[in-house]
């Protein structure tokens, strides 16, 4: 989870520790400075921090890892923050491991957002058609609580149809958007954003990862808006690496906090990532090893 503080000089700074638990995703422990000041570290003190439910080794796509689950001391951390008056204007929310994590994210909103607080959820729970192993029916229920609090959410398609209806139908539904023709698939998933930010009262939904074949293989980013559907494309190159998903929700969050417009915001992610993959194949990195984005950050300060 991550939480965001805008000082006096409206710097954003970042500290996100992510954990997922699944062979599909990141589980990389990252901090850095995104539209950076001279200020301080980024501590508690001056509201911009970061929590950790868990902290790993490695991500889980290794075929070893040892992981540290912090779940219980999260009460106390939280109450530690509650004395000294923490209230943060944007919260972004990752990948829950369980129904207790996520109870304790839905405990930490209740406690700590306030009326113009930003909060992203990335409804973590699957990809590719299929749920994840630590999924089941009562983390859904949690996650769609979550949603519901959320202004924003960034699933990618196999986490919408979730959301929507269920594991067994998302499977249903999966394989026969699989099966529609390019431009129908797109249409459709257009109307599936559009439900998305109807049935849960969200400002806006970005579908994330959607592979579209149109001039070489591209990867689409569907944003819904005040009624409105945009697509954003870029080239897709190479495979599929670790952290993506994690670096397109951190960039859109800072952006929002920062009070860019939604569609601003998602072609800023898709340019930072697309520089970032490109460069972590031309350095033959290792899919699971994430993806080599330090290089590109300082072209997100330009946008502040």
């Amino acid at each position: 989870m991550i939480f965001y503080n805008i000082n006096e000089k409206f710097t954003i700074k970042i500290r996100s520790d992510i954990f997922e638990k699944n062979s599909g995703n990141s589980g990389f422990v990252r901090a850095w400075k995104m539209f950076p000041d001279s200020g301080n570290s980024g501590d508690l003190g001056d509201g911009r921090a970061g929590c950790t439910a868990a902290n790993s080794s490695t991500q889980t796509g290794y075929p070893s890892y040892y992981c540290d689950n912090y779940t219980e001391h999260m009460e106390q951390i939280m109450d530690e923050w509650e004395k000294r008056g923490f209230s943060p204007d944007g919260i972004y929310t990752g990948f829950l491991a369980d129904e207790e994590q996520a109870d304790k994210i839905l405990d930490f909103l209740r406690r700590f957002r306030k009326e113009k607080t930003v909060v992203l959820v990335d409804p973590v729970m699957g990809d590719n058609g299929g749920a994840y192993g630590v999924y089941t029916e009562g983390l859904r229920e949690r996650m769609v609580q979550l949603v519901r609090s959320a202004q924003v959410i960034t699933p990618n398609l196999t986490e919408a149809l979730l959301l929507l209806y269920g594991k067994e139908e998302m499977e249903k539904r999966y394989a026969g958007l699989m099966e529609a023709d390019k431009e129908e698939h797109l249409e459709q998933i257009g109307k599936i954003g559009e439900q998305l930010v109807e049935e849960y009262g969200l400002k806006a939904a970005v579908i994330t990862g959607v592979e579209y074949e149109k001039a070489g293989l591209q990867i689409g980013n569907l944003a819904v808006e005040n009624g409105r559907v945009s697509w954003c494309f870029s080239p897709k190159n190479g495979g599929s690496y670790s952290g993506t998903g994690d670096l397109f929700a951190s960039v859109l969050s800072a952006g929002l906090v920062k009070g860019m417009s939604m569609m601003t915001c998602v072609e800023l992610a898709v340019n930072f990532l697309s520089k970032a993959i490109a460069q972590t194949v031309q350095e033959g990195t290792d899919r699971n090893d994430g993806v080599c984005f330090e290089k590109f950050l300082g072209e997100l300060c330009k946008n502040q």
